[in-house]
């Protein structure tokens, strides 16, 4: 099985290389790693070119107008050629064995639901390359001595496999199709059109992942062992009518059982 990660981006390139970092300190490599750019500006394109050197890496864009993530993610997937596919998003910075866990629990007729540890923005800039690549990052007590307030949902971070599982396994948390960290197999989501690009910011994500477990692709939860951290940022894009008109798609997913989008690929 060939693994792919696709990572959506949008001129932050100080998160996204980052982000970039915790891709070269995977236990099981990406096979392909596609920059899904919705139309940063040129600093973008320089740091994905310089990480080309070490990663298996393509950078696909297209124009700014606006939030078109939606867009820009189906024509990654267009580019992509593995057989399975870890979606993320340039905030989120995967823990070492974060395609190992994605790549082994990966099943026919499954996509997966990972999870994620949201930092402040005050720690999140303090990160550094060292502290990805020697994995202090994800060490809860190192979280915390640097500032970070710990609560129930920092548990993901929790060193004990034993309890992962377990966690996985009695979490009442739906497993989604959540855009920061999910998983599933390209025909899969070839076969759905993927995502509706009438859809702006707001479940956007989920939206595919609706229609999958539509058509009896069943979502497995990994989020207290597909582990990233999420680097804290603004969200200018942040639109309530856009989000009303995304749920309305959503309830019409759900009310006429679709398993594809006209709207798609």
């Amino acid at each position: 099985m060939t693994l792919g990660v696709i990572i959506s981006t949008y001129n932050h390139p100080t998160w996204l290389e980052k982000t970039l970092w915790g891709y070269l300190c995977q236990t099981r490599p990406a096979d392909e790693i596609i920059i899904a750019d919705d139309g940063s500006t040129p600093d973008t394109r320089q740091l994905v070119m310089q990480f080309a050197a070490w990663l298996p890496i393509k950078h696909v864009w297209h124009d700014d107008q606006g939030f078109r993530k939606t867009r820009i993610l189906n024509q990654a997937l267009r580019a992509a050629q593995s057989d399975y596919l870890v979606f993320t998003d340039q905030d989120c910075v995967p823990r070492q064995d974060f395609l190992e866990v994605h790549a082994s629990h990966a099943r026919r007729g499954c996509f997966l639901s990972g999870g994620l540890v949201r930092l402040p923005l005050a720690v999140s800039q303090l990160i550094t390359h060292d502290d990805i690549s020697s994995q202090r990052a994800f060490d809860l007590r190192w979280l915390h001595s640097r500032g970070l307030k710990c609560n129930f949902k920092c548990s993901k971070l929790a060193p004990w496999p034993w309890f992962s599982r377990a966690m996985n396994a009695i979490t009442p948390a739906k497993a989604t199709w959540n855009g920061c960290n999910a998983s599933g197999w390209r025909h899969d989501l070839l076969a759905a059109r993927g995502f509706d690009e009438r859809m702006k910011y707001g479940g956007e994500d989920r939206e595919m992942g609706e229609r999958l477990v539509n058509a009896g692709i069943r979502g497995k939860q990994v989020r207290y062992t597909a582990i990233a951290i999420h680097l804290d940022h603004d969200r200018p894009y942040v639109d309530p009518q856009a989000i009303e008109k995304n749920n309305q798609i959503r309830q019409q997913t759900h009310d006429t059982h679709a398993v594809t989008t006209h709207y798609g690929l």
